[in-house]
């Protein structure tokens, strides 16, 4: 590991320690020759995901994606960063331990919701009304009654 402030190719690891709810590793370097410290995360790479939208279209699975989904339903809620890290970081290790090369939106949407409704029933119900496409107060309503049973 090179040394981002010197750029010297000797480092050492002073602590190593794993991320809670991650599959990656929190290393604290030291640079041997200007003796400045760093820290590095190390992850394990995955094989490539395929999100298979509505439409039919193919894209990469994007995290990013997930998080401003959880984002905007949590919006103005007593849902602290934390949490909806949490959130983000459960439905991401789910979807990779289906091991598929493929998935579709339909089951990325279902898992969010699933961890939503049991966070947060309002940003579940926000969540819901977004992705479900609700056409009229009928089907929103339908929701809350299959929600509050």
């Amino acid at each position: 590991m090179r040394c981002p402030y010197c750029n010297h190719e000797n480092t050492r690891v002073i602590d190593s320690r794993p991320v809670e709810e991650s599959n990656s590793i929190k290393r604290r370097r030291a640079c041997d020759e200007c003796g400045k410290r760093f820290t590095t995360f190390e992850k394990v790479e995955t094989i490539p995901l395929i999100i298979i939208k509505k439409d039919d279209k193919r894209e990469p699975y994007d995290r990013s994606k997930i998080e401003q989904g959880v984002l905007r339903a949590c919006y103005k809620r007593p849902v602290s960063a934390e949490q909806i890290s949490d959130l983000v970081n459960q439905v991401e290790n789910e979807i990779f331990n289906l091991e598929a090369s493929e998935l579709p939106s339909r089951t990325v949407g279902e898992l969010v919701m699933s961890r939503l409704k049991e966070l947060d029933g309002v940003a579940y119900v926000r969540f819901a009304s977004v992705y479900r496409e609700f056409k009229d107060v009928n089907t929103f309503l339908e929701e809350l009654k299959n929600f509050l049973q």
